[in-house]
This record gives C-alpha cells, sequence and structure tokens, in this order.
C-alpha cells in the first residue's frame, strides 16, 4: 500500500534520512526548496516494495527515491530501475553520478528522481554525505578518528562497516550542544553549503520543483517529528522542530 496520497512524496530508508532531508531543506542556505512529504519506508526491503504503488498512486505528481548505495551502487541502482520499468517508468541504463537521476514527460506517470547516498557514484550510506558536510579543516575530526580508532576490537560494540558512523556520532559529541546529524545541520554544525549539499539540494529542487522556502515534513504515522497542522489550501508544512 502507498503511505501518502499527497502529490509530491520523498521515499527514503529511515529516520535519520528523514531527518538530514527535513533539516537541509529548512536551512537558509538553501532558499527556494520545493514542499514534499518525507516517507520513512523503514528499511530497504521496505522502499524497493514501494516504488511500484507510490508511483502510481493516483494524482501523484513527483516521486523521489532515496537510499544508500552500500557496497554497490551499480547494483542497487539495478534493483531500483528494475522497479521503476516495472511501474511503467523508463529509467536510464546508468546512474548520473554528477547530479542523481530526474525522469520527467512520461504520459500518466509523475515525474521521478533517484538519488544514491552518498553522492550517487561511489560506496556508502547517509554518513559518508553527512561526513561531506563536516566543516573543512576542523581540528577534532581526525581526533574521533583517532578515539574511535584506538577502541579495542574486543570493547567495540558498533559492527565492523559502521566505523565512519561512530566516528561522526563521536565529533557530534564534542558540539556545544550533541544533536543528531540532521539537527546539526539546523544549528550550523554541519555545513548545509558544502558543495554536495549543495548537489543534493538542487537534486530535490529538480525532482520536486522551485517553490517558495518551505520544510518538508514526514508524513503522518511514520517516525520523526511530529508535523503541524497543514496550511488552507497548500502542502503540508512541519512544525519548526
Amino acid at each position: 500500500m502507498a503511505g501518502s496520497n499527497r502529490p509530491r512524496v520523498l521515499l527514503v530508508e529511515g529516520v535519520d534520512d528523514a531527518h538530514v532531508v527535513r533539516h537541509l531543506c529548512g536551512h537558509p542556505d538553501q532558499p527556494d526548496m520545493p514542499a514534499f512529504d518525507i516517507l520513512n519506508k523503514e528499511g530497504l526491503d521496505n522502499l524497493l516494495s514501494a516504488i511500484g504503488p507510490e508511483v502510481k498512486v493516483p494524482g501523484r505528481l513527483a516521486v523521489g527515491i532515496l537510499a544508500d548505495a552500500n557496497d554497490d551502487p551499480n547494483a542497487r541502482w539495478k534493483e531500483i530501475a528494475g522497479r521503476l520499468r516495472k511501474a511503467g517508468v523508463e529509467t536510464p541504463d546508468r546512474l548520473d553520478s554528477t547530479g542523481g537521476v530526474v525522469v520527467t514527460g512520461m504520459v500518466g506517470r509523475p515525474r521521478v528522481g533517484v538519488w544514491l547516498m552518498p553522492d550517487n557514484g561511489s560506496e556508502g550510506e547517509l554518513e559518508d554525505f553527512v561526513e561531506k558536510l563536516i566543516p573543512e579543516g576542523d581540528p577534532v575530526w581526525p581526533l574521533a578518528e583517532r578515539y574511535v580508532g584506538g577502541i579495542p576490537l574486543d570493547a567495540r560494540r558498533f559492527k565492523p562497516g559502521k566505523f565512519l558512523r561512530a566516528r561522526i556520532h563521536a565529533w557530534l559529541a564534542t558540539r556545544a550542544e550533541p544533536r543528531k546529524m540532521g539537527a546539526a545541520i539546523g544549528v550550523g554544525d554541519l555545513d548545509a553549503a558544502a558543495p554536495l549539499a549543495n548537489t543534493f539540494a538542487d537534486w530535490l529542487r529538480g525532482v520536486f520543483g522551485r517553490r517558495p522556502a518551505v520544510e518538508p515534513r514526514v508524513a503522518p504515522g511514520r517516525q520523526g517529528p511530529r508535523p503541524a497542522r497543514a496550511p488552507a489550501g497548500g502542502e503540508r508544512r512541519p512544525d519548526g522542530a
């Protein structure tokens, strides 16, 4: 089943993805961001299964798909592209590694965009994207690597492939008021105008269209901050948390 009948939706794998997108779109360094709902599908398998139904929702104008590339960006792209083709959306053979994919002009189908974290061409996940938003030359960042790397293997409670995640959260813990990744964008600890952040924001504008600056929200029934009541006659807006 589709998770929302709103005209513009972004499908994400988890609550951290939703928070990062919401805070980036609400930052003053990213003006003219469009309005859209964020649907947390709570895992890759659920996201993949939702692609066809979400694309076919009556009245749907745009669907964005945000997923981690993990160990193989090409394989992840093929998974997503295959689901889109089954739903009647023609996709390119390869993902555009410079700025994601936006497919338009299909009769009876919405505009569709795909972005693979971190940058559409590299292996990785959300944390690899967030790493690029750490201010250049930050003196604590190498210390966070030294700290996490110095934890004895038998004392580590994070998975072997999650070293970067542990390092980022160690860095976040040193801020004046430690916050999650999304909130750290909102208060300026992470750079919302970093080159990769700008490229990602431009992709969102390409998928959902430019509108007066408005912060997207997490749809009701999904994990994330509670949305505010929708303004009359327009797309729903989130609270300012």
